[in-house]
């Protein structure tokens, strides 16, 4: 069976690279009809927290990406982790090192110095012949893979094709820290044997660890999984995507009016394409995504793209379910909606004009809180001369049918009466009511207030 996973490390939100990551590799297993599994790697036990767990569950819940297994915690795997670790030491294949870090680091500067290559020179290493000093009292020791010497680590990978890495440039892996902790690399071996995971999709910042994990995966006698790295995210500077260079969390886009289904589509557009679509639904990307077509390129975060990307589902979406997403961002701006409002029908007006949930909720403040007219626009468009025409509309209004068809009456009565143009009143209008002079059709956006509400507005010019 394919089973692919996402493992994110708690050490704060779920970055975009990671999200991608995550929808290629629960895209495939849905592709295949296999499964895809979450894994929180937490052995960092210094920067881990629960908020980034929370975060990245909550993260994975908006975006879709439904698990079959997990969250497996690394960090309640220790005991099997330790057990790997004895079998290989029983084997001949791993040993305890009791280089203190002092040492470690000295014989690295030695090499240094030296002109050499840092890496570890073997010195708790057992071989044929050699005779190691007895272990000395109060050092805990560390548990190194014993890697082999010659050799090259051979693996076609789904993404980048053929790679080579010679096993004298990789040295003898640290399996277990001194605390009984594993490291990053044992871990996802013996995680990845045990789940069962056939392919690996993940970033190319990984490549070079991917040598010492199949040799680990070669010495426990365990089925290799196929691997993907994936280039980097490009941000607008040119430089890496990254949490530590202001990369903002899958999170800060919800919070910020993206659609989950924009989100997943751009994300998937980001170094995997199909022809030339650019608009493609949850259903379609599994019928598709087949690990193919994968780019070897980075990618560049375009937020402008993801803008426009946002924009089409957000007129593609229904007013009703577009209202259910609003009102909270109406709430938390403390403006309260009475349940009578016609909130669905504003969304569908204003929906056109937006890119975001945002966007579509500052519309909509101005029928259910106050409007600040700024005062370039107050001073153009708001004049003594046509306060006369807006006050007659406001007394025609209140005596019209509250329909669109209704207020188009009224205006026309007013402009006859008045000898103005539609422009010449809809625009002071507009603002007045708004605070804008752009808004969709009058009579629509106008149709929609409170009655009352709106009457106040246009009196109070």
């Amino acid at each position: 069976m394919i089973r692919t996973r996402i493992a994110p490390s708690p050490t704060g939100f779920l970055h975009l690279g990671t999200a991608r990551t995550a929808l290629y590799s629960w895209a495939y297993a849905r592709h295949h009809g296999g499964q895809f599994v979450l894994r929180i790697e937490d052995t960092d036990v210094a920067r881990s927290t629960q908020d980034s767990v929370d975060q990245i569950l909550a993260s994975m819940h908006w975006l879709g990406l439904d698990y079959d297994e997990g969250p497996v915690y690394q960090m309640q795997r220790l005991e099997r982790y330790q057990a790997v670790a004895e079998q290989l030491i029983a084997e001949g294949k791993a040993y305890r090192c009791y280089a203190t870090p002092e040492e470690l680091e000295a014989m690295k500067a030695g090499q240094e110095a030296r002109g050499e290559k840092r890496r570890y020179d073997g010195r708790w290493r057992p071989e044929p012949g050699k005779v190691l000093p007895s272990p000395p009292a109060g050092v805990s020791p560390v548990v190194r893979f014993k890697n082999p010497l010659d050799g090259e680590v051979v693996w076609q990978d789904l993404v980048k094709g053929e790679i080579r890495i010679g096993n004298r440039e990789i040295d003898d892996l640290i399996l277990v820290r001194p605390d009984g902790v594993p490291t990053y690399n044992f871990a996802v071996v013996v995680d990845d044997w045990d789940m069962k995971i056939s392919h690996v999709f993940r970033g190319d910042e990984h490549i070079n660890n991917t040598p010492w994990q199949i040799n680990l995966f070669n010495a426990l006698g365990a089925p290799l999984p196929q691997f993907g790295h994936m280039p980097v995210i490009l941000g607008d500077d040119g430089q890496k995507l990254s949490k530590r260079r202001g990369a903002v969390s899958v999170t800060a886009y919800e919070e910020a009016g993206y659609l989950p289904e924009a989100m997943l589509n751009y994300l998937a557009r980001l170094g995997w394409s199909h022809g030339n679509d650019e608009i493609f639904g949850r259903d379609q990307l599994v019928a598709w995504f087949d690990g193919t077509h994968l780019s070897k390129s980075p990618a560049q975060w375009d937020p402008a793209k993801l803008e426009w990307v946002n924009a089409q589902y957000l007129k593609a979406a229904t007013g009703e379910r577009l209202a259910a997403l609003v009102l909270p961002r109406l709430a938390a701006r403390g403006l309260e909606v009475p349940s009578e409002a016609p909130v669905a029908a504003q969304c569908d007006l204003f929906k056109e004009r937006c890119s975001t949930l945002e966007q579509l909720a500052d519309w909509l403040a101005a029928y259910y809180g106050d409007v600040q007219v700024p005062e370039a626009e107050r001073a153009q468009h708001l004049t003594e001369a046509v306060r006369p025409a807006v006050h007659a509309l406001a007394a025609a209004l209140k005596e019209a049918e509250w329909t669109p068809a209704g207020v188009s009456a009224a205006f026309k009565s007013v402009l006859a009466a008045h000898g103005l143009k539609m422009p010449q009143l809809a625009i002071p209008v507009r603002v007045a009511a708004f605070g804008r002079s752009q808004t969709p059709a009058i009579d629509q956006c106008l149709a929609l207030f409170n009655q009352k509400i709106l009457m106040e507005r246009l009196q109070s010019v």
